[in-house]
């Protein structure tokens, strides 16, 4: 969802009233009501004019949709295999039908990183392995962030060999998180884990860490260790983006990250970037990195990763089409 639509969601959600936004709460994530909840918290006043626009559209919008009354699980599975294909919508489609007996995962994402490290830090780094590739990339890995190297090495390797999850292993995170999974040896085996994991949970990794990862497991195992690399999208990689996605991209960046997030890149890919803006924009943009002054690394991999987050969600909503990384803290000029 953009910057707009959060906000007009929010401003939705304000003029309905305290008893109708709860129950619109209730159908939404984790993510979705984080979200929601600090564009709502941002919010001093509305002008009535800006309530009113908002309530039409919304009203136009809920005219052209009509009632569902269909198998959903079957409607599910035939958009979903049509849209990505029977390998990748499998996995997929798991996921989302499965949700209803993922309890106790289900909960773990509604805390923070630091609480669900705290809780899971003491089990075998097997099981660690098996509940991180249940949650979303970017919150498995602040939850990896907070555990010792030796460990987040471990863990990241056998997330990495994770072919699947059989029933057996589920009923043991049932036993560490209080009825994570209630299904039986006829529940096939889950496509959870693997090298296309690991490289998206590195991919929200800071550059420290994710190197002395990438390390461990190159030291370990080369051939998996350059797997992982093959998969990873960063930064760099948006010179592979074509020009329609790159523009697309743009619209969903604020001025300011992106002036710190191209501090240190290299001139091919701001001048990528540079004739996908109008020339007024661009001409901006220029006048803006010139002023800026020296950023931390940190600074710059942080405001990558905020982009990097709108790009895979771009490819994730079918948007665009996705086609490796390191440094030292210091200073970028």
């Amino acid at each position: 969802m953009s910057e707009d639509g959060v906000n007009r969601s929010a401003v939705l959600l304000m003029s309905l009233g305290e008893e109708a936004a709860v129950e619109v709460f209730k159908f939404l994530g984790p993510k979705e009501v984080q979200k929601l909840g600090l564009e709502m918290a941002k919010i001093s006043s509305i002008p009535r004019e800006r309530v009113e626009n908002v309530v039409a559209d919304f009203h136009t919008e809920a005219q052209r949709q009509d009632g569902i009354n269909t198998d959903t699980d079957e409607y599910l599975r035939s958009v979903l295999t049509k849209a990505l294909g029977q390998e990748k919508a499998g996995a997929l489609i798991d996921r989302i039908l499965s949700n209803n007996d993922n309890a106790g995962i289900e909960s773990l994402k509604w805390m923070d990183a630091a609480s669900v490290a705290e809780l899971i830090k003491n089990e075998h780094p097997q099981i660690i392995a098996t509940i991180l590739v249940h949650l979303d990339a970017d919150q498995a890995s602040d939850i990896l962030k907070a555990f010792t190297e030796r460990q987040r090495n471990d863990v990241m390797m056998r997330i990495a060999t994770l072919e699947g999850v059989q029933p057996s292993a589920l009923r043991d995170l049932n036993e560490v998180l209080s009825q994570l999974l209630s299904g039986s040896d006829r529940v096939k085996k889950s496509a959870m884990g693997g090298v296309d994991v690991a490289a998206e949970i590195l991919n929200f990794m800071s550059g420290q860490y994710e190197t002395a990862v990438t390390e461990f497991i190159r030291e370990t195992d080369p051939d998996l260790a350059q797997k992982i690399q093959d998969k990873m999208f960063v930064f760099e990689n948006l010179l592979e983006l074509d020009d329609r996605s790159i523009q697309l991209l743009l619209r969903e960046v604020q001025s300011e990250t992106l002036v710190v997030a191209l501090k240190g890149t290299s001139e091919p890919l701001k001048e990528k970037i540079f004739k996908n803006m109008s020339s007024r924009a661009s001409e901006m943009l220029r006048e803006d990195l010139e002023a800026k002054g020296p950023v931390r690394l940190s600074e710059v991999e942080s405001e990558q990763k905020e982009i990097l987050k709108i790009v895979r969600r771009l490819a994730d909503e079918g948007q665009i089409v996705l086609g490796s990384k390191g440094g030292d803290e210091g200073l970028v000029e």
